[in-house]
């Protein structure tokens, strides 16, 4: 979901010209029949490459266009995840279509968040939900009997068609799903994003949710309000000891990136939380320090803040967080020690990402904020992966709490 990083060139294969070609055509077209043409070829092309696990031609054709051809990497990464995420698949001689959706859950904890295999009995459930609240009458439907954390999705852009098109046939021909298979171990996090994954399958052309077949766009609204009404409390026994936040189910890369956003202030107001109880202070008895963080410092670019905690006229900074940034968003210079107020002025759909974090933390109750101005390399721990933040003198360093802080809790019981 990151922005891509800004790579030396190298000899394209000559799918990956197309690919690129075709893209830059898709921007040049004069017309939306014209445009069509191009965007058909290029799935056509796309299709092939991601069906015999060609990812590296599809990675080589989005390096060299964000680095040379501008608007043809818009256009080419919509059509990769388009393609990817949706596809046609024929069953007993009819055409359907299929598209991943996935149902994001914001979860936050001073303990662990669940993520693994679910029961045949909740996959049942939450499937009625989705069909009674989001879907269209005659959508078919396969939900993975997992509880997925973001490492354990799909990594690239082929296991991704994969993925939807096994479920696309499980939907049709009625099979069930196995659970994922020796599942990567999940980071610990204060706050995270689970995901439920299922696929949805139409006669080729039909709607897909309730509110395109009742030509209704506001009903989307209505729709996440009864999910999150009705599904809740299944998704809460999954997640013991978490509070929890549903996100409206919808086309994969979309849902994901929404819970990208969505969890950076829940990873805040988890953070505060987490450090006032277990260190026994008050919001106002720590500082938070923030530092904007590049892959290329060459161009001076943001790509993360990282905000780090340490106790007020303390130097050691005891835990951090990493607030990426995503699409067009942008980092912005500021220095100092922050008075109170000046992160709030702006409404909340104006405020950049550095005045959003400025204004959570007052929110949370830490009045002790010091944002250093410049972009510092995003370096991590070379023993243990780990981030390294910035302290109050601008120092890069690991974040470690107190020697005499209690254990913390691993697990809910």
């Amino acid at each position: 979901m990151r922005r891509p990083s800004k790579r030396s060139s190298r000899k394209l294969s000559a799918d990956s010209q197309r690919l690129v070609a075709y893209a830059q055509a898709v921007m040049d077209a004069a017309s939306r029949i014209e445009e069509r043409a191009w965007e058909s070829e290029l799935d056509r092309l796309l299709t092939r490459l991601l069906r015999t696990g060609h990812q590296d031609v599809v990675d080589a054709a989005l390096d060299h266009a964000f680095n040379t051809a501008g608007g043809a990497y818009d256009a080419l990464m919509e059509s990769v995840e388009a393609v990817s995420e949706s596809t046609c698949v024929e069953h007993e001689g009819q055409r359907y279509d299929a598209l991943l959706v996935a149902a994001p859950i914001l979860a936050w904890t001073r303990f662990s968040i669940a993520s693994g295999s679910i029961s045949q009995d909740s996959v049942i459930t939450l499937a009625a939900h989705l069909n009674a609240h989001l879907l269209a009458p005659d959508v078919r439907l396969a939900m993975a009997p997992t509880l997925y954390a973001i490492d354990q999705l799909p990594r690239t852009h082929a296991e991704t068609f994969a993925l939807t098109t096994q479920m696309a046939m499980a939907a049709l021909k009625g099979t069930p799903l196995k659970p994922l298979a020796n599942p990567p171990e999940t980071a610990p996090f204060l706050a995270d994003t689970r995901y439920l994954l299922a696929t949805l399958v139409v006669p080729q052309g039909a709607p897909l949710f309730r509110w395109q077949s009742e030509g209704n766009p506001q009903e989307r609204d209505l729709a996440l309000a009864q999910w999150q009404a009705q599904a809740a409390p299944n998704i809460s026994r999954l997640l013991p000891g978490c509070g929890i936040e549903l996100l409206l189910p919808e086309a994969y890369y979309v849902a994901c990136r929404e819970a990208d956003k969505r969890i950076r202030p829940a990873s805040i107001r988890a953070a505060v939380h987490y450090l006032t109880h277990t260190l026994n202070v008050e919001a106002s008895g720590l500082q938070a320090i923030v530092g904007g963080f590049g892959d290329d410092l060459g161009d001076n670019r943001i790509d993360e803040y990282r905000v780090s905690f340490t106790l007020h006229r303390k130097s050691e900074v005891v835990y951090g967080l990493v607030w990426p940034l995503y699409g067009q968003e942008d980092g912005e210079p500021a220095e100092g020690i922050l008075p109170p107020g000046l992160a709030g002025a702006a409404s909340a759909e104006q405020r950049t990402p550095l005045e959003e974090i400025l204004a959570l933390l007052r929110e949370c109750g830490v009045t002790h904020v010091k944002h250093h101005r410049g972009c510092f390399p995003m370096e991590i721990c070379d023993d243990c992966g780990a981030p390294l933040y910035l302290d109050p003198e601008a120092e890069l360093v690991h974040a470690e709490m107190p020697e005499d802080t209690p254990a913390p809790t691993t697990h809910f019981h």
